[in-house]
């Protein structure tokens, strides 16, 4: 029967599909190319009812992400938690860590990382927010060495410097048409956690170069002052990545775009 159909589609396509001896059969050049490219159209065609099976149910099932330690704990957690809520039949697989996942290895479904991506083939990355990085201080620090007026005056101050993996970050400053400005002042304390930044910064050790969401309740309380009030504020960026896949799994959709919507108005 089945070689029937064979025969049936090689005189409808006026093509040989397979060739046949008397002990084997094995598919023609443009066999093969014809088996791949229907290969093809019936995994779209299986994507396309998985899509239209996600809009008449719920998500469901276990959502591994990944996220850095402090971004992921202050600012994508509650949204995620609230996604859950709302979908009693998500799991949620959380973990966090300032490393860069493997989705291949790790298994992950998600990542959410800040600042500039590398180039990796076979992952989407969508924007889901930018965090507005300000320079501040202690009004002790300030009181004993001055407020800087300028991104010059930076270099006669002391700072406190984020580090990560042995690499110091440099401050970034926005310029028109450029590349931004990169500065690394005058620092004898590094530190690999932004909250701890902070608290240094709130205890007079020096400037320090952080995210306005991280600090807005300091400033708010007087106990850290935003410097460089002239001084465009540097968007870091925040993404979301998943692996590149024919249908995009209802789950992944639904947390993407929840953390689109949401996490900006954790950035003011």
């Amino acid at each position: 029967m089945v070689g029937k159909h064979v025969r049936l589609l090689e005189e409808r396509l006026g093509v040989r599909l397979i060739n046949r001896t008397t002990r084997r059969q094995n598919l023609t050049e443009f066999g093969r190319a014809y088996y791949e490219r229907c290969r093809v159209v019936l995994a779209e065609a299986d994507a396309a009812d998985a899509l239209a099976a996600d809009q008449l149910s719920e998500p469901r099932g276990k959502l591994r992400v990944t996220m850095p330690v402090l971004f992921g704990r202050r600012c994508v957690t509650p949204v995620l938690l609230e996604l859950a809520q709302q979908y009693p039949q998500l799991e949620l697989d959380l973990s966090f860590s300032d490393r860069i996942a493997n989705f291949a290895e790790d298994g992950f479904d998600l990542a959410i990382r800040t600042g500039d991506l590398d180039d990796k083939a076979g992952v989407i990355a969508r924007r889901v927010a930018r965090q507005h990085m300000i320079v501040c201080a202690s009004p002790s620090y300030l009181e004993t060495h001055g407020r800087p007026r300028q991104i010059e005056d930076l270099s006669a101050h002391t700072a406190i410097i984020y580090r990560r993996s042995g690499r110091i970050r440099p401050w970034l400053f926005p310029r028109n048409d450029q590349p931004p400005m990169e500065v690394i002042p005058v620092n004898r304390l590094r530190l690999d956690d932004m909250d701890a930044i902070a608290d240094a910064a709130t205890a007079g050790m020096g400037l320090a170069w952080l995210p306005r969401w991280l600090v807005k309740d300091r400033i708010r309380a007087g106990a850290l002052v935003p410097l460089l009030p002239d001084q465009p504020e540097f968007l870091y960026d925040c993404y979301a990545l998943w692996p590149q896949t024919p249908h995009l799994p209802q789950k992944v959709r639904l947390a993407v775009d929840a953390l689109a919507a949401a996490l900006p108005k954790f950035m003011t």
